[in-house]
């Protein structure tokens, strides 16, 4: 059993002159010796989070923004469920992003994102993201054509890289006003995709979870794995690389994410803001005033 700060350079991807998608593990030795041993690591990490999310909303300096994306069933709803449940709700919130509205292909690609990103002090998680408008919709045409990107197909411009650089450069203005990014992508195989399916159909419960498109887009595997491919080898950059994280195995997948996320907070170096001298004689001034209150109270 490895320890998840050696494995997490295997996570990162750092090497985009020779990057293969199928070198990335879809699971990895288990990071935890039983299911207590599990439940304490994890609750370790959720408990980190919570301090780091606590001097993140005090010191108002930074934000934070967590980028979940990955095939369906891939898990990313059950990461933001276990991993960040000890956040502060009034600190953090969560935007899934689905099929674009009418309005919103009337804007760039990336006009939908801004209103859900994340204000100083606090945390956005992007469960799918503008990543989509180089996956989904590069996978399929009909799809960007409805966007009215048929001039740019048709005049031969590589509209691919423009959106690759267009995300660069948003990512880039991010971080330098004070914008931390963690993209995540839960690496998932096949044949894991498949058991998965089966388990929403065959139980009731779940049933809810599963719809006939999801067999649809199964049909583009490999064209998704190549579209993935080519979006970490011209979007990871050294101020938002993207970590690929094996995601066979859920509770493996939420250990590694949430020591990465973790670690990625104490690079901030947070801490609460300092109190002043003058500060401190208000302070001192406010206790006498509520002291008194006991004595007077007291008489």
């Amino acid at each position: 059993m490895k320890n998840i700060l050696d494995l997490a350079s295997m996570f990162l991807v750092d090497n985009l002159a020779h990057f293969d998608l199928e070198k990335f593990l879809t699971l990895s030795e288990p990071l935890y010796s039983s299911n207590e041993d599990y439940i304490q690591k994890l609750n370790e990490n959720v408990k980190k989070l919570g301090n780091l999310q606590d001097m993140l909303y005090a010191s108002n300096l930074f934000s934070v923004l967590l980028i979940f994306q990955g095939m369906d069933t891939a898990g990313k709803d059950s990461i933001i469920k276990h991993v960040l449940s000890g956040i502060n709700p009034q600190g953090c919130k969560v935007h899934s992003f689905k099929q674009p509205s009418l309005n919103e292909l009337e804007h760039d690609f990336l006009w939908r994102s801004n209103p859900f990103l994340p204000e100083r002090g606090n945390i956005s998680i992007f469960n799918r993201s503008y990543y989509e408008d180089v996956l989904i919709v590069r996978v399929h045409t009909k799809a960007s054509k409805s966007e009215n990107m048929e001039i740019h197909f048709e005049n031969g411009s590589d509209i691919w890289a423009q959106r690759f650089e267009s995300i660069n450069n948003f990512e880039k203005h991010l971080t330098k006003n004070g914008t931390r990014i963690i993209k995540f992508f839960l690496h998932l195989s096949k044949e894991e995709q498949r058991k998965r399916f089966l388990e929403r159909i065959d139980q009731s419960e779940k049933n809810w979870k599963f719809s006939e498109g999801d067999i649809t887009e199964r049909g583009f595997w490999n064209e998704y794995q190549k579209a993935h491919e080519q979006c970490f080898i011209h979007t990871s950059t050294k101020h938002a690389p993207w970590y690929i994280v094996p995601a066979d195995e859920k509770k493996n997948t939420r250990l590694i994410v949430s020591d990465i996320v973790v670690r990625e907070l104490e690079k901030l170096k947070l801490k609460y803001p300092e109190t002043t001298e003058d500060k401190k004689e208000q302070l001192k001034l406010c206790k006498n005033m509520l002291m008194s209150e006991i004595y007077s109270h007291s008489r």
